[in-house]
């Protein structure tokens, strides 16, 4: 593994290891080191161009595909890696809120096997060999569409990785996916979505009156 690289991963794994302190979440700043994603931290030097027909990338995403609605998962297209591909990570994130320091990390998806370059509109089960890893609910999750607060658009980033690896369950340790693909990441893309709060979504409960 080369310097830059090891130190942007180590980077990163500080900041998912960061102190309770700064469990709560805040709102990232333009440039703000940890809030950079996965595909910005282990950078490829082969791109793949990464596709959904639920929106164009950098437009909005339909609330059907949020936790506002029914969650669809949008499904996802990819070009193939290059030949000594041997599996598909994906990995999703939300880079303006963070949680602990890094990114809010919505759904990943290991082991997807070379073959496999297409996940379909409201998938619900992984491909013969792939399994759901963590998320910010825990362990084996599986889509988990936005869910933004009020305010301004966050960006959803749909992220896919070519590796010329297969990784171990990473269990609900997020930091060892990411360690498992260190230096094994030959060809990376991704689609940018914006979520903001659905306008039909109900409003906070009122506070019950005092007796």
């Amino acid at each position: 593994m080369n310097p830059p690289f090891r130190s942007a991963v180590c980077v990163m794994l500080l900041s998912l290891a960061a102190a309770p302190a700064l469990a709560q979440v805040s709102r990232s700043t333009p440039g703000q080191p940890e809030a950079r994603t996965t595909f910005e931290l282990m950078p490829a030097k082969v791109k793949l161009t990464v596709t959904t027909p639920a929106f164009k990338d950098g437009g909005d995403i339909p609330f059907e595909n949020t936790q506002y609605r029914t969650n669809i998962f949008p499904g996802l297209t990819w070009t193939k890696g290059p030949k000594e591909t041997k599996s598909y990570v994906l990995i999703m994130q939300d880079n303006d809120l963070l949680v602990r320091g890094a990114p809010v990390l919505h759904w990943t998806m290991f082991n997807i096997p070379p073959s496999v370059t297409r996940l379909e509109v409201g998938m619900t089960t992984p491909p013969a060999g792939a399994g759901y890893g963590p998320n910010y609910k825990g362990a084996a999750q599986s889509y988990a569409g936005p869910k933004t607060p009020p305010g301004p658009k966050d960006h959803y980033h749909f992220e896919i990785f070519a590796l010329d690896t297969t990784v171990s369950d990473p269990g609900r340790d997020y930091a060892a996916l990411i360690t498992a693909m260190a230096g094994h990441v030959l060809a990376s893309g991704e689609v940018v979505g914006l979520g903001e709060k659905d306008p039909m979504a109900p409003g906070p409960v009122p506070a019950a009156a005092p007796k």
